[in-house]
């Protein structure tokens, strides 16, 4: 009896240490890809009722909006022009930044692009936009898998494997 009342308690402490690790992994992972939390307004709202005028100046993240009625973000510009926030789907998104709504509300940009300026833009490959959004590579360094810094291509690889079929045939029976 006392064996497996030993042998459930350590069941349930792996179990619990395990579901804490994923916990703390998932935490913070969305920490990474939350990078503001508030939209400070470059033209306070001037209809929007409020005990402050900094509290009028600033949008949090997300925050609720109706498209029709009570539109907080409608067009609103944001943080010294490097965010316009629009009411997608009953939330505040800044079209210029989120990757669900890249330049207009729904526009979902592909695997490997962010949304940069209001553009889908590849960031594995691009030198002005190596990993993140304006990151900028040096001059002749080339950006690869979103890391700058990938050196240029072996000339021994690319006789061996060239890119093009007739070059492969040429050098291959």
């Amino acid at each position: 009896m006392a064996s497996s009342l030993l042998k459930l308690a350590a069941i349930l402490s792996l179990v619990f240490s395990i579901l804490l690790a994923l916990n703390t992994q998932i935490t913070l992972s969305s920490d990474i890809e939350d990078d503001e939390e508030e939209y400070v307004l470059d033209t306070p709202l001037e209809d929007f009722r409020s005990r402050s005028r900094f509290l009028a100046s600033v949008i949090k993240k997300g925050t609720r909006c109706n498209a029709e009625r009570n539109n907080i973000c409608n067009g609103v510009s944001a943080n010294k022009g490097t965010g316009l926030l629009y009411c997608c789907k009953k939330h505040c998104r800044n079209v210029l930044g989120d990757k669900n709504n890249c330049g207009i509300c729904g526009n979902k940009c592909k695997f490997g692009e962010s949304c940069c300026n209001g553009r889908c833009t590849n960031i594995i490959s691009n030198v002005n936009h190596c990993g993140k959004c304006t990151k900028k590579c040096a001059p002749g360094v080339r950006c690869q898998y979103g890391t700058c810094g990938s050196p240029p291509p072996n000339p021994f690889w690319q006789e061996m494997f060239p890119l093009n079929a007739s070059a492969k045939a040429s050098k291959f029976p």
